[in-house]
């Protein structure tokens, strides 16, 4: 079996890429050296949160090891201040690789979102209210700094 090169593939005008670039706005809640987590615009459930890489990476496999355990860690901080700010045990962390399994923007991303399976909205339905992701952000941000 061949190895497919995702990164060959990589889109270099993704909405991702385009956030890294500093060409669209997003509503950050942290950031490092390799990686960013900022507030989902279309969120499954309040207080969805999506960390990336700053490593070209379309999925998992492209994934170098350091920036890979960069986004475990920031994923880490991202859920300790979820459950602070929503006052809720339950975090769903996910993350699809490819197409057929559910991905649409092909930069690598994890979603972690503060809700139950039970209670999960659908993804990519309706646009959230920015004032109140911009308020979200900050309460995650604040948390995170203070950790």
């Amino acid at each position: 079996m061949t190895e497919v090169n995702q990164q060959a593939d990589y889109d270099d005008n993704n909405i991702f890429a385009k956030m890294l670039n500093g060409d669209i706005p997003y509503h950050k809640v942290y950031e490092d050296d390799k990686t960013l987590a900022f507030m989902d615009i279309m969120p499954q459930a309040e207080g969805h949160v999506l960390v990336i890489p700053k490593q070209k990476a379309v999925d998992l496999a492209d994934l170098q090891p350091d920036y890979a355990a960069a986004i475990l860690m920031t994923s880490k901080k991202v859920m300790q201040a979820q459950r602070q700010v929503f006052e809720r045990e339950g975090v769903i962390q996910m993350q699809l690789n490819g197409s057929q399994a559910g991905q649409t923007v092909f930069h690598y991303h994890v979603h972690l979102i503060p809700s139950s399976i039970h209670e999960l909205g659908r993804h990519a339905v309706t646009q959230a209210d920015h004032e109140k992701l911009a308020e979200i952000a900050k309460q995650l941000a604040a948390v995170i700094a203070a950790q």
